[in-house]
């Protein structure tokens, strides 16, 4: 039985990022780059006015100004700026030769026709210069970042328009047990509805990845054989749920073997979800998850979800936060690093969900986030601090 992060390491020191290629920027958000992005030209690219206002030399703003010009965004100045000149100017419009600082429009009084005088002589220049938020060549994406919905516009900005992208891994999902049948189906008196295959698909989608799904094999050595070995075949990865114990019918280990998988994990310090195996031949991946739904809802937020992150080039680090327990909790000894449905308050407390054990997914359904409770703590006071990730 392997520690959390000793598991964790192991199986994402396995990850062989995938082929690389291009999509349409529309089509990139949650894609990993490939690449490192460069900026092809200075942004601004010309000295850009920062509001609405007039533009003039700042020797002149005491004096009376004459408006040579109206410069708005898109249209070049056409005139030459003298002395005691000045024009009137719009946001985001090319600020001309000659001109260093622009008064608002709210500093000017109007004096005459095409005569204005600066009331605040002290004004900031209220120019964006050319180059001061990107110069030509400079990094702005680096490989391996995640795209998300504020990198679009850098992306855009810079003239990419099919950025290079980690392929996304080809997986697919199985549930495992005799006694399972489809959700639309009205189980039997010793059967129960297969809910793993929805999660799982589920949690796979949310990282914009699309989960093939191979339905319910039954616990029959030669069927999880033919259908595990086909589906590896042309699969990056294959997840599935069940099978994965020390019971008798728990056969998923034992075939993989056959398949001439090596196995590096079976079992995991973790409560729920102690049960799982990891197994690896070349590029291709099996992740048995436990039967028990809350089971394998952890244990692919734990090692499954950084796993496929690392296949598409991405450094998945959750987020944790620290906060104060809303009320002291108390239990026999733990001899795994336990995690627990809970919520958060409005006062930023954290407090448990009604929880009783690995089989009850309806408590994942009334929290947002999961506790962690460390090996050997039998208590935790009141106002205590910790940790908690988002799920």
């Amino acid at each position: 039985m392997l520690e959390y992060k000793t598991a964790l390491d192991l199986i994402l020191s396995t990850a062989q990022p995938l082929s690389a290629e291009k999509v349409e920027l529309q089509k990139s958000l949650k894609r990993v780059l490939a690449e490192d992005i460069f900026h092809d030209m200075d942004m601004p690219p010309f000295n850009k006015s920062a509001m609405d206002g007039f533009a003039c030399r700042r020797e002149d703003l005491h004096n009376e100004l004459e408006i040579i010009e109206t410069i708005y965004a898109g249209k070049l100045p056409e005139k030459k700026l003298q002395k005691n000149q000045g024009y009137k100017i719009m946001t985001g419009a090319v600020v001309p030769e000659g001109a260093d600082v622009v008064f608002k429009k709210e500093d000017a009084e109007l004096i005459g026709i095409n005569k204005v005088i600066c009331r605040n002589p002290g004004t900031r220049n209220n120019i964006c210069y050319r180059g001061e938020d990107i110069r030509t060549g400079e990094k702005i994406l680096g490989k391996g970042t995640l795209i998300a919905p504020k990198h679009l516009p850098a992306l855009a900005g810079a003239g990419i328009t099919h950025p290079m992208v980690l392929r996304r891994p080809l997986v697919t999902v199985f549930a495992t047990g005799t006694e399972l049948v489809e959700p639309g189906e009205k189980p039997l008196s010793f059967q129960i509805r297969n809910s793993n295959s929805a999660q799982l698909i589920g949690q796979i989608s949310e990282l914009n990845i699309q989960a093939g799904y191979g339905g319910i094999i039954s616990d029959e050595e030669s069927l999880l054989a033919e259908k595990l070995s086909g589906a590896l075949n042309f699969s990056d990865v294959v997840m599935l749920t069940g099978g994965v114990s020390v019971g008798d019918f728990d056969l998923i280990p034992e075939i993989l073997a056959k398949l001439d998988y090596e196995i590096l994990v079976t079992a995991t310090a973790i409560k729920p979800g102690k049960p799982m195996v990891f197994a690896r031949k070349g590029e291709k991946y099996c992740l048995g998850l436990s039967g028990n739904p809350v089971s394998s809802f952890v244990q692919f937020e734990l090692y499954a979800k950084p796993f496929l992150y690392a296949l598409m080039g991405y450094n998945f680090q959750p987020e944790i936060l620290k906060l104060p327990l809303g009320t002291a909790l108390k239990w026999r000894k733990q001899d795994r690093l336990n995690f627990i449905p809970v919520n958060i308050t409005s006062e930023m407390e954290v407090l448990p969900v009604e929880f009783h054990g690995s089989a009850h997914i309806n408590a994942l359904s009334n929290a947002t986030h999961l506790m962690e409770i460390h090996k050997g703590v039998e208590k935790i006071e009141k106002g205590e601090l910790v940790n908690v990730r988002p799920i």
